[in-house]
């Protein structure tokens, strides 16, 4: 089970002169097992700020976030996290890259590149598991961090505008290819995009979070199986709802 538990939770960075911003501010969510989240909102609504915390990268000024029943209190490897910026050591092949979490926990060698082996297999890279970074286009370095993260076997992918940095092809291109690997592994991912097309295509639920300090403004389910049509009414009538949502809670700040 890999639920995630998010009660009551705050986040203030404090200041030099004293004070402190605060970034969120009672946030209550409950996440389930194999969910697909997508989270939302304007700008400095403190969505990465959430994700950090959920991964222990950032520790909660109040409240507490539990996965599976037991507190984060710092990073976990049942945790994975893929960043916007692929986060590559260019001095490592691709399957050195994706191997590189399970040589830290001191996984055998022959093992360790076997199951990379798989995961680069997975996300469509084989042929080029012996390419260095700066070999691949950016969607297929994106992949190898996918790839990296789900070798580690998560429980949850925290994915923090993954594809944010891709033209609008190759972005779609990932988003089928990630729902893909999401079918096939069953992983808990809580993804956060600026995107609300993206989150309409991808998400079981819609996090909607208000502006600062970012708190749990409406959750919006998606009913609909995927893959799912952009073009559709009822695809348009639920990202003209989600715009709205924030542009209303933007204008009234």
């Amino acid at each position: 089970m890999s639920g995630v538990t998010i009660r009551d939770l705050g986040k203030a960075f404090p200041k030099e002169d004293g004070t402190a911003t605060q970034a969120l501010d009672g946030v209550n969510l409950e996440i389930g097992d194999t969910e697909f989240i997508c989270l939302v909102g304007p700008s400095g609504c403190g969505k990465t700020t959430l994700l950090r915390i959920i991964a222990g990268l950032e520790t909660a000024t109040t409240g507490s976030v539990t996965v599976d029943g037991r507190a984060v209190i710092g990073p976990d490897p049942k945790r994975g996290m893929v960043f916007q910026e692929y986060s590559l050591f260019p001095w490592r092949r691709v399957i050195d890259n994706v191997a590189f979490g399970l040589e830290m926990k001191g996984i055998a060698k022959e093992e360790r590149r076997r199951t990379a082996d798989r995961y680069i297999e997975m996300v469509g890279l084989s042929q080029f598991r012996d390419a260095y970074p700066y070999e691949l286009s950016g969607g297929m370095r994106q992949r190898v961090a996918i790839a990296r993260a789900l070798a580690n076997d998560p429980d949850v992918l925290l994915m923090d505008e993954p594809f944010g940095a891709l033209d609008a092809q190759t972005r779609n291109r990932m988003q089928k290819e990630l729902l893909s690997l999401w079918e096939q592994t069953k992983k808990t991912i809580v993804f956060v995009t600026h995107s609300v097309d993206e989150a309409v295509y991808l998400a079981n639920r819609i996090v909607v979070l208000s502006p600062r300090p970012g708190s749990v403004q409406e959750v919006i389910a998606i009913p609909w199986p995927h893959p799912r049509d952009r073009t559709s009414a009822e695809f348009a009538e639920v990202r003209r709802r989600v715009l709205r949502m924030i542009d209303e809670t933007e204008n009234s700040q």
